[in-house]
């Protein structure tokens, strides 16, 4: 096993292991460790596995939260339980730029943790490259605890005991999509509130915001707005930022308890791009974020919730 920093601030590279083979306790033991230290990790050259043995490694540290807008039984690309994060419909060929799905998926270039609007704490997202483009579609990430710690004294005490409100849908809306489109949206997942500050697992105070997050409790609409903008605009600075270029066969793990994500643009027309995803919560029995299923949306036009 190698294990690099990718970012003098978080974020490591793990080399050596094959996700063929059923994850043995050293090795879940490695990565939970590996994963407390650095908040986004990225085990490279798993382009063999399938995407059973995707879920079977990601179900090694937790249940998993389930994608709702498919029963199991409905044609897919992809095992169930994987979330399709790619630009592709169910025939593997490029989505329509101006199909809802296509739209809803411009809220992933904002940065986010996914599944902060459930009430299901969220642990880790584990995203694997099937066909990455060769240029551009980049991951960004932001280690929130270090984004904290860095934070001044004032804004510390002020944020200290605050709870905002985060909705799937309000991140829809700020990424392009209309009000009316994501009204299903909102009545499928209503959302949750959560605090502002947190404790991480490392046992660092960690930030906790993101474009979910909308409405701060306590605070009229702009004030609440103004805050949640000042505080992601603070964490997204250049310095506070990992950008991740992908290799086919990367499976890139971060924590959604301390850490924000958002994708970059790529020549969505031209490059066909096929990323999956397995979101595994901190408890609980596995099952889906989604508490209504979108029964008006066609597999072409889902959103894959993140």
């Amino acid at each position: 096993m190698e294990v690099n920093k990718l970012h003098p601030i978080f974020a490591a590279e793990l080399i050596g292991p094959d996700l063929a083979q059923e994850p043995d306790q050293a090795l879940v033991d490695l990565v939970e460790e590996l994963m407390n230290e650095h908040a986004v990790l990225c085990i490279r050259g798993q382009g063999h596995i399938t995407d059973e043995e995707h879920l079977r490694f990601a179900r090694a540290f937790g249940p998993l939260e389930l994608p709702g807008t498919l029963r199991p039984d409905e044609p897919r690309r992809m095992a169930y339980g994987l979330y399709d994060a790619s630009n592709l419909d169910i025939n593997g060929e490029i989505v329509d730029r101006a199909s809802l799905r296509a739209k809803f998926a411009k809220g992933n270039e904002i940065f986010h943790a996914d599944s902060s609007f459930n009430d299901m704490p969220s642990k880790w997202s584990m995203l694997r490259g099937v066909i990455v483009p060769p240029e551009k579609g980049d991951t960004q990430f932001v280690d929130l605890r270090h984004v904290y710690e860095e934070l001044p004294q004032a804004m510390k005490d002020k944020i200290e005991n605050l709870v905002a409100e985060h909705s799937f849908a309000a991140s829809r809306i700020k990424g392009g999509a209309s009000p009316e489109e994501t009204d299903r949206i909102r009545e499928a997942m209503p959302g949750a509130m959560q605090p502002m500050v947190r404790i991480s697992p490392s046992g660092r105070k960690s930030l906790f915001v993101g474009s979910h997050a909308f409405r701060v409790e306590g605070m009229d609409e702009a004030e609440g707005t103004a805050l949640i903008e000042e505080l992601i605009a603070f964490a997204s600075q250049d310095k506070y930022v990992y950008a991740h270029k992908w290799r086919q066969g990367d499976l890139l793990i971060w924590d959604n308890r301390c850490a924000l994500h958002r994708g970059t643009e790529f020549d969505y027309e031209r490059y066909k791009r096929d990323l999956r995803r397995a979101n595994v919560n901190e408890y609980g029995e596995e099952r889906s974020a989604i508490k209504t299923p979108l029964q008006s949306l066609t597999p072409e036009r889902q959103p894959a919730a993140g």
